[in-house]
């Protein structure tokens, strides 16, 4: 598990691309090993906290997208190894350009088998952050293919503004595909290999399809900002209710530095 903390090293050309178009995918950021390991204990950690019970006919499409369990670095040591990953918070401070990046929150994302699709979106909607220097690494828990509903980038989306008063919903969908249809931003869907992990932008659209197998789509992510970031007073109820949730203390124009909030690189 020693490769955790390791430096990953990273072309100029993959932090241009980035930069370009506000994702990127990288190969070989964890072994199989460290993927097989984390599966086990990441949907342990699920199965004991995940509260949604109803049959997928009784949920809305929010709830049908996937099982979504937070912060599980608070109640799972082996979790948190992963979350505090130098190796991981290295990248990401890398693709933002940033001299150190501290932790949001992590949230597992388990899309059950026959679970729908996740419509199209920005996370940055939900965040009372004042300013684009977040990143979302994405970490699948096993081999992904089309199948089972990867993630898909809008690429270089982030720099549209249309939409981002979206929460996710039908509504989000129907009217950022069609904006996005109108502009030029290719749309990319691929497969994730063991051990693939992608990293996206906090304004970048991007959606899911659904799970059409018949086994779980497990996915672990962490959502990185600037060391430096700064609260901004919330413009919705759900950066209100983000603000409460996980940078609780944090005060409006001043650095988010909150227990819930550690500088996880350098």
């Amino acid at each position: 598990m020693s490769s955790l903390d390791q430096p990953y090293p990273l072309a100029s050309d993959q932090v241009a691309f980035y930069r370009e178009h506000a994702w990127i995918k990288l190969p070989g950021v964890l072994t199989p090993a460290e993927i097989a390991h984390f599966d086990a204990v990441i949907t342990s950690d699920v199965h004991r906290l995940n509260r949604e019970t109803r049959p997928m006919e009784e949920r809305d499409t929010y709830a049908r997208a996937f099982l979504q369990v937070m912060n599980l670095w608070r109640s799972s040591v082996e979790a948190r190894r992963l979350v505090f990953s130098k190796r991981l918070a290295g990248i990401a401070a890398a693709l933002l350009e940033v001299r150190g990046v501290r932790l949001y929150h992590d949230q597992a994302l388990y899309k059950e088998a026959g679970g729908g699709h996740t419509p199209w979106h920005a996370d940055q909607y939900y965040w009372p952050l004042a300013s684009d220097r977040t990143i979302t690494a994405w970490i699948p828990l096993q081999e992904t293919p089309l199948e089972m509903g990867p993630l898909e980038f809008s690429a270089g989306s982030h720099r549209l503004t249309d939409g981002r008063n979206l929460a996710i919903s039908d509504e989000s969908e129907a009217a950022i595909d069609r904006v996005l249809r109108e502009g030029p931003y290719p749309h990319v869907v691929e497969p994730f290999g063991v051990g693939e992990v992608s990293f996206h932008a906090g304004w970048l659209y991007h959606r899911a399809g659904p799970n059409t197998t018949g086994r779980p789509r497990k996915v672990m992510t962490m959502i990185y900002m600037d060391a430096e970031m700064r609260l901004k007073a919330p413009e919705n109820a759900n950066q209100q209710l983000d603000w409460d949730t996980w940078c609780p203390g944090a005060r409006i124009g001043e650095i988010v530095d909150t227990p819930l909030n550690p500088v996880l690189y350098p």
